[in-house]
């Protein structure tokens, strides 16, 4: 499995590069990068400005269709990995849970958590297109886990320009991770907090 960072929102309703602020003196991306080093192995950056992110070592793909957003950045990178699967964040989450991650890709892979497999290891293909969480009531797509299974799917909802990230989850076989699952991991949800406006940010920042 691929760790993937999707880093090409286009930051209109904040003057900041996203993936570059930083929470405790570390910036986003490196942080997520890190973990996701430790976690998978591989990691790749979905992002149309390499240029920005040359410096976190890790190779980078830009969009293959000429449709913005997280939907196209995951079509793209699913093209161009020798991986069966991604585990998909976005750049401006800054408190990602590597035990939630290991434990939807558990899930993915049904094993059992007691005697899991390692991370880096052989194909990983299983009978789930995505592996999903839910907090607050509703399904997290830009922390979760989609197959190559379902490109055929992507690639026609984006000619038809239908690009919502969500509503691709209707027509493929998701696993949702329950809610009283994920709160026993992050019971707040911190996994799924994003850097929107700057509201959000001084929230965070004053949070810590």
């Amino acid at each position: 499995m691929t760790g993937t960072i999707l880093a090409g929102g286009e930051n209109r309703r904040i003057p900041l590069l996203k993936g570059h602020i930083e929470i405790k003196g570390e910036k986003i991306i490196n942080s997520s990068v890190n973990l996701m080093r430790n976690l998978f192995g591989r990691v790749v950056i979905s992002t149309n400005t390499p240029e920005l992110y040359f410096y976190c070592g890790v190779p980078m793909i830009g969009d293959i269709v000429n449709q913005r957003g997280p939907l196209t950045g995951i079509f793209s990178v699913l093209s161009n990995i020798k991986d069966d699967a991604i585990f998909v964040a976005a750049c401006d989450m800054p408190f990602l849970n590597g035990q939630l991650m290991e434990y939807m890709l558990d899930k993915y892979r049904g094993k059992n958590r007691e005697n899991p497999e390692p991370l880096t290891s052989g194909s990983e293909m299983t009978g789930w297109d995505a592996v999903i969480p839910v907090f607050e009531g509703k399904p997290q797509p830009l922390f979760g886990i989609y197959s190559k299974n379902i490109l055929g799917i992507i690639e026609k909802r984006l000619n038809k320009g239908l690009k919502r990230l969500k509503d691709l989850l209707t027509e493929i076989n998701v696993l949702y991770i329950k809610e009283e699952e994920v709160r026993q991991i992050d019971p707040e949800g911190r996994s799924f907090l994003n850097i929107n406006t700057m509201e959000d940010y001084k929230k965070i920042v004053n949070s810590e």
